[in-house]
């Protein structure tokens, strides 16, 4: 009777298993086949590739990219527009160059601030040119207005100026000499005669003791083509010293006082009698109007010959 050999779990004829630890690290496994491994272009540093992404440049310039158009949106502010716009250009370019070195993932946020802070940059500029042409257009305006000004204000003292030299010029030509003429706007030409001393006959109404009588004679001519209505008063006769004459009135009926209508292409002639004092009859000025209403008398003076 044949007795079988003990079985130890191996089949007959195969190796015993080598004996393993259990708390032994495990085998090596089979090499890599480089043939099949990822190609890389440079070794990358592992404390590189330990870090994580640097994306602050590229959130900034995007920021300071939207605050610069925002910021561009209110033209009076175009001064503060340019400074992010800058900054976000600066900063755009810092991501990009990061995210070139794999140091941050965010290239195209860095792109997009980067235009946005170069659209500010223009915004900025150009609003810097319409506000610096907006503010020469009003200097400009305000200078055009203020030399308008001086030129209306030069204007109307030469306007001025021309008034006064014509009124003087006016009142120079109302100023003659006895027997000179004076054409009045109305066409009516006056013409005072140097006053003559006369003698008073009849009944003299007015007392000429110890005063020297004369006799002042008025000529007007109506050049024009109307008739006119003569009112002119009494002529206003004042001795040397400016005092007012006395009037004499006689019973010789040679006064004549002109009162009435002229007609046109007539001659008038008023004769009025008054006293100056011995000691003012040496010179004499007599004011005459055609009409008493309008106050523009014309004067006529000079030196008496009356005799002693």
């Amino acid at each position: 009777m044949s007795v079988s050999p003990p079985s130890d779990g191996h089949q007959s004829g195969e190796p015993a298993a080598e004996a393993r630890d259990p708390w032994s690290p495990p085998p090596p496994g089979p090499a890599p086949d480089q043939a099949s491994a990822p190609w890389t272009p440079y070794p990358v540093d592992p404390l590189l590739a330990a870090r994580p992404p640097r994306n602050g440049m590229g959130i900034t310039s995007l920021v300071l990219g939207i605050v610069s158009l925002v910021l561009g949106v209110f033209i009076f502010l175009f001064w503060m527009t340019w400074l992010p716009g800058l900054l976000a250009v600066i900063f755009g370019i810092i991501g990009m160059r990061r995210d070139r070195k794999g140091l941050a993932t965010n290239g195209s946020v860095a792109m997009v601030g980067t235009s946005l802070g170069a659209l500010g940059l223009v915004v900025s500029i150009a609003c810097g040119v319409f506000v610096a042409m907006a503010a020469k257009k009003a200097v400009d305006e305000t200078r055009a207005h203020v030399k308008k000004v001086e030129a209306s204000v030069e204007a109307e003292r030469e306007k001025l100026r021309q008034e006064e030299e014509k009124a003087e010029r006016e009142e120079k030509a109302r100023h003659l000499t006895f027997g000179k003429t004076y054409m009045f706007p109305d066409g009516l030409k006056v013409t005072v005669a140097e006053p003559e001393r006369f003698v008073p006959e009849g009944v003299a109404v007015t007392n000429v003791k110890g005063r020297k009588p004369i006799q002042v004679a008025v000529t007007i001519v109506n050049t024009g083509s109307r008739d006119v209505e003569l009112h002119p008063g009494l002529p206003d006769v004042k001795d040397a010293r400016g005092t007012r004459a006395e009037l004499v009135i006689d019973g010789s009926g040679r006064q004549k006082i002109i009162d009435g209508k002229l007609q046109a292409g007539k001659t008038i002639v008023g004769r009025y009698m008054f006293s100056l004092p011995p000691e003012a009859a040496d010179k004499a000025e007599v004011g005459f109007c055609p009409d008493f209403s309008r106050a523009d008398n014309s004067y006529w003076s000079g030196p008496l010959h009356l005799g002693s």
